[in-house]
């Protein structure tokens, strides 16, 4: 694993920048049923899967449940132990210290039962891309920190998109009141999406974009998950959040990972081409640097914590 390092100047900049792309917290990016126990062992099929890689850690039910719905729930596999210790730091973070510098959070990233069930989507050779902190502040009915429905692969210049995954853990309960995540399943065979700010009454947040005329009316799933439960989903699989109804906050964490042997791609002249101006307008705005590509921006971020760094 790369060791975690200080950086100052137009690097630390960067850190900045990219922090707009992750909910509200001060965070930095790194460039129905469901099955849920996976201690049992199952022999590889190969050919039989599109969406998942042949190990040993992955049930035939579980990698078919993936391939069929585009997201993996496992109960409790993070220790309360680690929950503790990354609350303990997540109070530093909300006072906007940089996650992607913490040790301690960054330890997240790596942790062996977290990167034990990402090779099965990525393979070995595996690189942190967007880390995020996620406090979810208690709202009303203006849904002023409502997510749209959207999917992660509009923010990212790297493919290929089958070899991304998120890892998604609870730090408490999450469920309809609190604002859980909300799921499509099987949208992950769908190509990406047009995506822009939401057309809705109330306050929307910086870089929170969603589906351009998005179908309100297709299945969806309510994640109910309890501290230590996480989630794995594909980079196209719509998805987003609830207004927080409680009093008090939904805390998460998450990061984003991909294979290394993938590759950044130039999104001029795509559906993607308006984020990157608006963050070049952003880059020049707010620190008089020069406009870069989103390619550029994700390639600094990026980092390796397991086996070999080969392309991303």
């Amino acid at each position: 694993m790369e060791q975690l390092g200080k950086k100052s100047g137009p690097a630390a900049r960067l850190d900045t920048i990219l922090r707009h792309l992750s909910p509200r917290l001060g965070t930095a990016p790194a460039l129905t049923s469901v099955p849920t126990s996976a201690h049992v062992t199952a022999a590889p099929q190969p050919g039989r899967f599109h969406y998942t890689l042949d190990n040993n850690v992955l049930t035939p039910e579980q990698r078919q449940f993936y391939e069929d719905n585009g997201y993996l729930l496992v109960k409790k596999l993070v220790s309360d132990e680690d929950i503790e210790r990354f609350r303990k730091e997540f109070i530093r973070i909300c006072r906007k210290e940089d996650f992607q510098e913490d040790e301690e959070l960054f330890r997240y990233c790596t942790l062996p039962e977290i990167l034990k069930y990402v090779e099965c989507f990525t393979g070995p050779n595996i690189m942190a891309m967007h880390t995020m902190l996620i406090n979810k502040l208690p709202d009303s009915d203006q849904q002023t920190f409502l997510h749209p429905m959207h999917q992660d692969l509009h923010y990212f210049p790297f493919r290929p998109a089958d070899r991304i995954v998120c890892s998604w853990t609870a730090m408490e309960r999450a469920d309809e009141t609190n604002g859980c995540l909300v799921v499509q399943p099987g949208t992950h065979k769908e190509p990406l999406k047009p995506h822009a700010y939401p057309q809705w009454e109330g306050k929307t947040n910086k870089l929170f974009h969603g589906i351009i005329d998005y179908d309100d009316k297709g299945p969806k799933v309510h994640l109910v998950m309890e501290k230590g439960d996480t989630v794995f989903f594909h980079p196209l699989l719509i998805h987003g959040s609830g207004i927080n109804r409680t009093s008090g906050f939904r805390k998460s964490i998450s990061c984003h990972f991909a294979s290394s042997e993938g590759y950044y791609i130039d999104v001029k002249d795509t559906i993607q081409e308006d984020l990157e101006k608006e963050l070049q307008e952003m880059v020049q705005k707010k620190y008089s640097l020069p406009a870069m590509k989103l390619r550029d921006i994700w390639n600094f971020r990026a980092r390796l914590v397991r086996g070999e760094r080969i392309n991303l």
